[in-house]
């Protein structure tokens, strides 16, 4: 070995020797618990992680069962919290082990995880939430109390459709839904138009094609990911920003939309891809000057975790943080964790700043509103 790769050498093993935590931080324990909203009935898993050392580590999925729970314990225990980024278990509990495990080991180094992963490109984060209700009424007035409680964006629903082809009248009534929602914002209030993939290509192009001078921040799942070809017509015939990954669990599908130019905003969903999985995706979608905004439709938990990832992304758009609208709901989520965490002001959200996610999880709330426990 030359003198160079001697030094070089022996300066990596000095930072991996300051840098890396000192105790054993094996898993020791995994543990589950289930919920439901009791009114929006939205539902999710948490997750509690312990290791030797004592340290604590939350994360958050979607639903699992038993056989999930199971295939993770084997997996999990004895395993070092700190390898999250090559832990991988392939059940649906990913995406909360890769958050407790980012946890820990962010605790053992005293640092938030956004620090743990490279350090903040922002230090507030710009916040989306979803309107409640069904009628144009109920929309506006969703609308005026979102605005009240410090958010500037806004994700609305279609109108329901009645058959799969719609045709004019439809376009029609999504238009006036956008100029209701319009007329009763102010001029820094911005939408998203939700479709969750339920339109045709051709109506789905039609409406995007007669929004364009609403200004959409985009046009969210416009159609189904199935047909590329499809999508490209969409694409091809209107500017308006269209947004994808609802439901797409493969990268290989984000780099097909990708590459195919048919993607303005790329939306890989909380609850399917982990934190290190969506860091993989927003740098394969940097490269294509394709902005990200995560979906995240959970508990408090995961809204935690989303706001760190958010601030290391240096593509990213904006955030889901999901908008209690009933008074039952708003107390279980703020009973989860010790202190706000969903909190936004004038469009944002703050970044944590304690060690790890920065909360500190109510286990009695937790076994307060648990569905069943594993």
């Amino acid at each position: 070995m030359n003198v160079r790769k001697q030094k070089l050498a022996s300066r990596i093993a000095l930072q991996t020797a300051v840098s890396a935590p000192k105790d054993n931080h094996d898993i020791t324990e995994l543990r589950v618990w289930s919920l439901r909203e009791p009114a929006s009935g939205r539902t999710y898993t948490v997750l509690r992680l312990r290791t030797k050392s004592g340290l604590t580590g939350w994360g958050e999925s979607g639903r699992v069962n038993t056989a999930d729970v199971e295939a993770a314990r084997a997996r999990l225990i004895g395993r070092p919290a700190t390898a999250y980024a090559v832990t991988r278990t392939e059940t649906a509990l990913d995406p909360a082990l890769n958050s407790a495990m980012l946890d820990i080991t962010a605790k053992a180094c005293s640092a938030p995880v956004y620090r743990l992963l490279g350090g903040p490109t922002r230090f507030k984060v710009r916040a989306l939430a979803a309107l409640h209700g069904e009628t144009d009424t109920e929309l506006a007035s969703s609308l005026a109390a979102g605005i009240k409680l410090g958010y500037r964006a806004f994700e609305a629903p279609l109108p329901a459709t009645a058959w799969r082809n719609q045709g004019q009248a439809f376009d029609k009534s999504v238009r006036a839904r956008m100029e209701a929602l319009r007329s009763h914002a102010p001029e820094n209030v911005n939408f998203v138009l939700r479709s969750d993939g339920t339109l045709t290509a051709g109506d789905a192009g039609s409406v995007a094609a007669s929004l364009e001078r609403f200004h959409l921040l985009w046009f969210d799942e416009p159609c189904a990911v199935t047909n590329l070809q499809t999508i490209r017509k969409i694409a091809g015939e209107s500017v308006t920003p269209l947004g994808f990954g609802r439901g797409v669990t493969e990268p290989s599908l984000f780099q097909d939309l990708l590459r195919e130019g048919l993607v303005d905003i790329l939306r890989p969903d909380f609850h399917t891809q982990c934190i290190s999985r969506i860091r993989q995706i927003a740098a394969m979608a940097e490269t294509y000057y394709v902005a990200v905004a995560p979906r995240h439709d959970g508990g408090p938990i995961a809204t935690a975790a989303s706001l760190h990832l958010a601030a290391t992304l240096p593509n990213f758009f904006i955030q889901n943080i999901p908008w209690p609208f009933d008074e039952r709901d708003r107390r279980m989520r703020l009973e989860l964790v010790s202190q706000p965490i969903e909190t936004v002001m004038d469009g944002f959200a703050e970044l944590p700043v304690k060690p790890g996610l920065g909360i500190e999880v109510n286990e009695s709330a937790l076994e307060k509103y648990k569905e069943a426990a594993a």
